[in-house]
C-alpha cells in the first residue's frame, strides 16, 4: 500500500494550496479518508475527513470554512484545498485512510494507512 502526497510548499498568509494524495495497493472505497497535520511541539491534529459512502465531510473548528476535502474515486486520489492560510497552519500534512471515521481525528490512534507527508509553510 502506498499513499503519496504532493502539493506542499511555501505560501504567504492568506494564500492557498491544494494537496493531493494518490493511493495504490488498496481498495479505495473500503476506507474513510482524511488529512492530518503535525507541527513541531504540537499534538497531531486531524484537519479533514471524508466518508466516501455518502461523501460527508468533517472538519475541526480550526480549519472549518477554509479547508475542503474531496476525492476522485476513479483516480484513487484525495485532495485538500486550503484557503486563507495562516501561519498557524504551518506543519507537515499527511493523508490517512482508516476504516473508522473517528480514528481520523484521534490524536494518537494508529491509522490503517498513512502517507509520508508534505511540508506546508505559511509565512507572515
Amino acid at each position: 500500500v502506498q499513499l503519496v502526497e504532493s502539493g506542499g510548499g511555501l505560501v504567504q498568509t492568506g494564500g492557498s494550496l491544494r494537496l493531493s494524495c494518490a493511493a495504490s495497493g488498496l481498495t479505495f472505497e473500503d476506507y474513510n479518508w482524511g488529512w492530518f497535520r503535525q507541527a513541531p511541539g504540537k499534538e497531531r491534529e486531524g484537519v479533514a475527513a471524508i466518508r466516501l459512502s455518502d461523501r460527508s465531510t468533517y472538519y475541526p473548528d480550526s480549519v472549518k470554512g477554509r479547508f475542503t476535502i474531496s476525492s476522485d474515486n476513479a483516480k484513487n486520489t484525495v485532495y485538500l484545498q486550503m484557503n486563507s492560510l495562516k501561519v498557524d497552519d504551518t506543519a507537515v500534512y499527511h493523508c490517512a485512510a482508516d476504516r473508522l471515521l473517528s480514528g481520523l481525528f484521534h490524536p494518537t490512534a494508529p491509522y490503517d494507512y498513512r502517507g509520508q507527508g508534505v511540508q506546508v509553510t505559511v509565512s507572515a
